[in-house]
């Protein structure tokens, strides 16, 4: 499974890489990291369909977390992917804001990385 994962914040490309070790080894999981809303656009455009999953942070500088999600859900139907927001702040607002714009999950931080991994082998 190919999981995107859209954070400004750099660290979360290590973390990921700690926390899903074995089973990016086993080739069960790969993960692809953009920094922006922005990139992760130009990333699916170049490489549609090949992300099944989309894990996206909400508060980002320029285009947010949300604003991404609207456009993945606009432009992306064949097959549609899997996209679970990502946020510190799990307010009310936001949740309903993802969850009417079709996100298909709503994850606070820090993340709880035993629960996202049972979560995905599910999606799998």
């Amino acid at each position: 499974m190919k999981v995107l994962v859209v954070d400004d914040e750099k660290d979360v490309q290590t973390l990921f890489e700690q926390r899903f070790r074995k089973e990016m080894r086993s080739g069960e999981m790969k993960f692809v990291f953009a920094f922006s809303g922005e990139e992760a656009l130009k990333y699916l455009g170049n490489c549609e369909h090949e992300a099944v999953l989309i894990l996206s942070d909400i508060n980002m500088p320029g285009m947010s977390g949300l604003e991404l999600l609207r456009h993945i859900k606009e432009k992306h139907h064949e097959p549609p992917p899997v996209v679970m927001m990502i946020t510190a702040y799990g307010d009310s607002d936001n949740y309903n804001t993802a969850m009417k714009l079709g996100a298909d999950d709503f994850l606070t931080k820090p993340v709880d990385f035993i629960s996202l991994k049972e979560k995905l082998k599910a999606i799998n």
